[in-house]
């Protein structure tokens, strides 16, 4: 049975989403014509390869070094102010990278160093602006507005880049770095005007090193989404092999110009278009794990054909085959991650999302620069296609999940007690217990329900959870767990979902005592000093 079909475009339907979206074309327009500056540039001051495909190891690697620090950003602080903050800081850097390159000041690690800061920038603003995504179109429409974010940059990289491949021939670098400099501009207007709804919170902000903790936590008890990011991964380390090495490919195998470097780009981006396009049909026919598994083959295919090539005509075809699979893999790892994450902690997810993959990226940028240093590019392109291929056997042992139908909106269930201690919000350790009464012949049931209740709590931020069974009465059970703080109580129970509310009604169901299982809030207190509370040990004495 088919899904009813979305159009491709709806999101654009929503006007705030719509102005964003159109000031990221030019945005994206900037950053790809920087880009090709940047690895036309590379090739002028080195024949290393290695140095080539670290221009945009440069690049991802930021994303991997701080996308989990920005993830825990985007949750805890206004995420249209950080994105203001990093692209005002971008524009700042693309312009003193224009000014070094007009005054000839570049060298190899000083271009490094720019291109590096860019993506600090960038890994600064991915997170908090797909996380923004979901406060600007509804759930129904999230798959198409991320596909529509992949294409709007691949709509670009069929211009950009022929555009950037012109810019160097007629300009040089330095008019590439400086057209990125003002397109930053139009972005920046479109966050400043952008009337986002304030989001009303009772707690304070969570501290960052905690905050991380607590992401890292999540997604090391979502088996969905260890499967989503470890897929990532792999693909990352791939497919980056296209991007790191094709102006290596485009000076040595085809014997071209930078124009022509941009044209290869350009075919890229216009099989991407194409991905987003198809992407939203493809959903309504196949599972995910499907298209994810032929995504990793067709970009197999594309950068065979192009290694193989021997001239630009032949090596269009391969480009926009993998231009295609790029853009439907990458939109479909990030859509479901969003959908497999409740909204109070989807901006770390997806951070750690991308440094999984970005962090492939990377990876793969050093192995294949070095590949190709030592074999040549044709031998880097082959072993690479052989990796993806890879991939795609990966998913029939461990197969993407399907997009996620459980509610993962705020149950709003929890309503803080009445204390008769006056405490303070940092005030703790606090231990929790609560009584269940199970009779006997349900203790199967509970226990598989608790199983889930475990993993739940712990990936919600519940420390050292236990539960006991009383030796007197064996159909008393008491489930305990810690949380550091008062507030770090209050916070785990707000995370709670309304799908997690489901697995809390089943032990209702199966608790037997008068009304809900009684809690009990305890504080922790010493009661001996630190130096009582150690046995004494006498000191031999001497004759």
């Amino acid at each position: 049975m088919t899904k009813p079909a979305r159009s491709a475009f709806s999101p654009l339907s929503y006007p705030a989403y719509r102005i964003i979206w159109i000031s990221t074309l030019f945005a994206n327009l900037g950053s790809l014509i920087q880009n090709v500056g940047a690895g036309w540039m590379m090739t002028s001051l080195t024949a290393s390869h290695d140095m080539i495909a670290l221009v945009q190891a440069s690049t991802t690697l930021p994303i991997m070094l701080l996308a989990i620090p920005a993830g825990a950003m985007a949750d805890n602080y206004d995420r249209r102010k950080v994105m203001l903050v990093s692209q005002s800081f971008m524009a700042v850097v693309s312009a003193a990278l224009a000014a070094a390159a007009w005054a000839g000041l570049l060298t190899p690690w000083s271009l490094l160093c720019f291109t590096f800061l860019l993506g600090l920038g960038t890994a600064l603003h991915l997170p908090s602006w797909q996380a923004s995504v979901r406060d600007l179109v509804p759930r129904e429409d999230l798959a198409s507005a991320v596909t529509l974010n992949a294409m709007s940059f691949n709509m670009m990289r069929s211009l950009g880049p022929a555009i950037g491949g012109l810019v160097v021939a007629w300009a040089g670098p330095s008019a590439a770095f400086a057209i990125n400099a003002i397109s930053y501009l139009a972005l920046i207007w479109a966050l400043w005007v952008w009337k986002k709804p304030v989001e009303e919170k009772n707690l304070p902000g969570e501290r960052l090193g905690s905050a991380i903790a607590v992401g890292l936590r999540y997604v090391m008890l979502s088996p969905n989404l260890i499967r989503i990011m470890t897929r990532g991964f792999i693909f990352g380390i791939a497919a980056v092999v296209l991007l790191a090495l094709l102006p290596a490919v485009t000076r040595d195998l085809l014997k071209a110009s930078a124009e022509v470097y941009g044209i290869l780009l350009g075919a890229f981006g216009v099989g991407a278009i194409f991905g987003a396009l198809a992407s939203p049909r493809l959903r309504q026919h196949f599972r995910i794990e499907t298209i994810i598994a032929g995504s990793f083959v067709a970009f197999a295919v594309g950068v065979t054909l192009l290694g193989l090539s021997h001239s630009v005509a032949t090596a269009i075809p391969g480009l926009m085959i993998a231009g295609l699979a790029w853009v439907m893999a990458l939109s479909l790892f990030n859509v479901s991650a969003q959908l497999a994450t409740p909204r109070w902690v989807v901006g770390r997810v997806i951070a750690i999302y991308q440094t999984a993959t970005f962090g492939g990226m990377a990876f793969g940028s050093w192995l294949w620069g070095a590949v190709s240093e030592v074999w040549g590019p044709v031998a880097a392109l082959l072993l690479a296609a052989l990796f993806m291929l890879g991939g795609a056997l990966w998913g029939r042992f461990f197969p993407m999940p399907e997009f996620s139908e459980v509610d993962l909106d705020p149950a709003n269930s929890f309503h803080a007690p009445a204390l008769r201690l006056n405490l303070k919000a940092r005030s703790g350790p606090i231990m929790v217990m609560l009584d269940w009464e199970i009779p006997s012949e349900r203790t199967e049931d509970f226990l598989k329900e608790m199983a889930e209740r475990r993993r739940v709590r712990l990936r919600d931020g519940a420390r050292q959870w236990s539960l006991m069974r009383d030796l007197e009465n064996p159909d008393i059970w008491v489930e305990a767990y810690h949380v550091p703080t008062w507030d770090e109580y209050i916070r785990h129970n707000q995370r709670r979902t309304r799908n997690d509310a489901v697995n809390f009604e089943r032990l209702l169901a199966l608790h037997k005592g008068p009304g809900r299982p009684v809690v009990h809030r305890m504080i922790e207190r010493r009661a001996v000093t630190s130096h009582d509370d150690l046995p004494i040990i006498e000191r031999p004495k001497t004759l």
